[in-house]
Order: structure tokens, then sequence, then C-alpha cells
């Protein structure tokens, strides 16, 4: 039998966002969580992409949530060019760690536009013990903030990204590599697309992979 999520409201910075969650009955579980594509752009907690993480932390053994930002579904508030998703996903990430106050590790994920949340949220928490990028967009948005990057990761890109050159993924990993200290995976999903159209297998076991590795000491 398939674990049941919780349709909820968490209290953020502009007012109620809605979400979806899964607690763990296991005493010490991880806690994720995703933050979804650009919401100008069609990006809503029930983007494929993200649904594909949730599935995965949750089947991993995670407290897991994702959640709608700003004006987006029955998120309370308008869409603030960044600033705000990044209080929102803050807002998120305090609320499963109330809830979970026993959890082992922290984890933030987020794909494209949430992938730039993720990479913003991590410099200001230094709880969070690894993250999980998918689809980044270093050629839009400047990632020179990661100076150094606080925490191990996971990199996750296209080789045939329409949105995305691949000179500005390898600036991103060249960047990042130089620091010490920190270990983040660049890993390739081969023949996809920006959004991995038909390419979800690939991109789940790709992702699968990075967390079962990094949480077998758990």
């Amino acid at each position: 039998m398939k674990p049941k999520s919780r349709e909820i409201f968490i209290p953020g910075p502009a007012g109620r966002l809605e979400a979806k969650y899964y607690k763990q009955p296991k005493f010490g579980s991880p806690v994720a969580i995703i933050l979804h594509p650009h919401p100008q752009y069609g990006g809503t907690m029930k983007n494929r992409v993200v649904q594909l993480m949730y599935n995965l932390f949750l089947e991993s053994g995670f407290s897991v949530i994702k959640f709608n930002f700003r004006g987006v579904g029955k998120s309370d508030g308008i869409f603030d060019n960044g600033q705000g998703e990044l209080s929102d996903a803050a807002a998120a990430l305090d609320w499963i760690e109330r809830e979970n106050l026993d959890y082992s590790q922290c984890w933030v994920s987020g794909f494209s536009f949430g992938a730039l949340i993720c990479m913003q949220l991590i410099m200001r928490r230094p709880e969070v013990n690894n993250f999980i990028a998918v689809s980044p967009q270093p050629n839009v948005y400047d990632f020179s903030f990661l100076a150094p990057c606080p925490t191990s990761g996971q990199v996750v890109y296209s080789d045939n990204d329409e949105l995305v050159s691949a000179q500005s993924i390898s600036e991103l990993d060249n960047r990042i590599k130089n620091q010490k200290g920190v270990e983040v995976i660049f890993s390739k999903v081969k023949n996809s697309n920006h959004f991995f159209k038909d390419k979800e297998q690939e991109l789940e076991e790709t992702i699968k992979k990075y967390v079962e590795q990094k949480t077998a000491l758990i």
C-alpha cells in the first residue's frame, strides 16, 4: 500500500502556502523540501519532475514537503521575482524542521527556477546537509553567490537542454570544483531536454543513486 501524503497549508511570509507533506513514522528520519519551476512559466508543485523527486525522497525514507510558491495554486500572495520565493522556501524548511525535531539529515532540492532558490537557500541555512539542483540555469541567473558553496550536493543537467548552454554548466562546475571541502557531483542525463521529456526514468535513476549513496550511513 502506497503511503498517503497530506494536503496542507503552512504559514508563509505572504500568507498561507499550499503544500503536500508526508511524515515518516520512523524516528530520526531525514527531511527534504522540493522547490518547483518558475511560477510565471507554469511552474507548480504538480510539475512532473517535482513529483518524481517527491516520490523518490518519500520512498528513500525521508519526511518530505513540496509546496506552491506565493501566488501559485491556492498559495496567498503574488510573484516576487525570487526574493519572496526564497522567503517562502525558508518558511517551508522552518516548518518541516519543527515537525521533525529528531531529523538526521536536511536536504533541499529544486528544479529549474527551483534549483536557483535551492542554491540560494543553502547559502543561508548551515543545517542543510545536502542538495539536489535539477536543470539550473547559470546562463539566465547569476550563481556567483556560491562563494563558497557551503555544502555538498548533486547538480543534474541535460546534454540537449534548449534553455541552458553547455558552457554555462561547465563554468558552474569549474567554479565549485575549485572550492575545498565540498563535493558537488555534476550528473548528465543524455539525450534529454530541459524538462527531461521521455527521460524521467533516467533522471530518477540518476538522483536515486546519489540519494542512496549519501543516506547509506544514516
